[in-house]
C-alpha cells in the first residue's frame, strides 16, 4: 500500500505541475515562460520539475498534450450522449452542439489553440498529435454516432465521416469568426444561436422527412 500511495502521489504531483505549466505557457508563451515561475506557482522546487519532466521543451510538450487530452475527454463524453438520443432528435443534437461549443470556447481550449498556432513551426509533430487527439478523434466519434442514428432510421446519412465533418464545421467556423480566432469570449446567447443554426442546417440536409 505504501508503494501504491507513493506512486499515486508522484502522479498527482506531476499532473499538478503540468496543469500549472500549461497555465504559465498560455499566459507567457513558450519563449517567455520560465521553469522557475512554473515551479513557484506549483509550490515545488525547480529540481522537482526537472525530476518529473527533464527540460523546458519536454515540460511544454507534456503540458500541452495533457490539456489536449482533457479537452478531448470532455468533448467525447458529450458526443457519446448521442448513443441514446430519444425520439425527438433535434433537441438532443442542439444540446450536444451547444455543450461542444462551450468546451471549445472555454479558456483551456482557447489557450490550447493559441499555443498550437504560435508554435506550429517549432513543434510540427506536436501539433499533428494534438489534432489527432482532439479534432480527429472527435470527428471519428461523431461519425460513429451519426452512423448509428442513420441505421436507426433517424437520419439520412450515407457517408457518416463526411456528415460529421460538415456538422463540426457548422459549429467551429462561426465560433472562430465570433471569437475573433479565440481572442474574444463568446457569450452564452451567441453559443446557443450558433448551435441552433448549425443543427437546423444539418437536419435540413440529413434529417428524415
Amino acid at each position: 500500500m505504501t508503494g501504491t500511495t507513493a506512486a499515486r502521489g508522484r502522479i498527482d504531483k506531476r499532473q499538478a505541475i503540468l496543469d500549472v505549466a500549461f497555465t504559465v505557457f498560455a499566459r507567457r508563451g513558450y519563449d517567455k515562460a520560465c521553469v522557475q515561475e512554473i515551479a513557484d506557482e506549483a509550490g515545488v522546487a525547480k529540481p522537482t520539475v526537472y525530476n518529473h519532466l527533464t527540460d523546458k521543451q519536454t515540460l511544454f510538450e507534456h503540458a500541452v498534450l495533457a490539456a489536449a487530452d482533457a479537452v478531448a475527454a470532455q468533448t467525447l463524453a458529450i458526443v457519446d450522449e448521442l448513443r441514446e438520443p430519444g425520439e425527438d432528435l433535434a433537441p438532443i443534437l442542439t444540446d450536444v452542439a451547444y455543450r461542444l461549443l462551450e468546451v471549445c470556447a472555454g479558456d483551456r481550449s482557447r489557450a490550447l489553440r493559441a499555443l498550437t498556432y504560435a508554435q506550429l513551426a517549432a513543434f510540427p509533430d506536436l501539433v499533428d498529435t494534438i489534432l489527432t487527439r482532439t479534432s480527429r478523434n472527435i470527428a471519428e466519434a461523431m461519425a460513429d454516432r451519426l452512423a448509428r442514428l442513420a441505421l436507426a432510421g433517424k437520419l439520412r446519412v450515407t457517408e457518416p465521416a463526411e456528415a460529421a465533418e460538415q456538422l463540426l464545421a457548422l459549429l467551429t467556423a462561426p465560433l472562430e469568426a465570433r471569437s475573433r480566432l479565440g481572442t474574444r469570449a463568446v457569450p452564452e446567447a451567441e453559443l446557443r444561436d450558433i448551435a441552433g443554426s448549425a443543427i437546423r442546417t444539418f437536419l435540413s440536409a440529413y434529417g428524415c422527412r
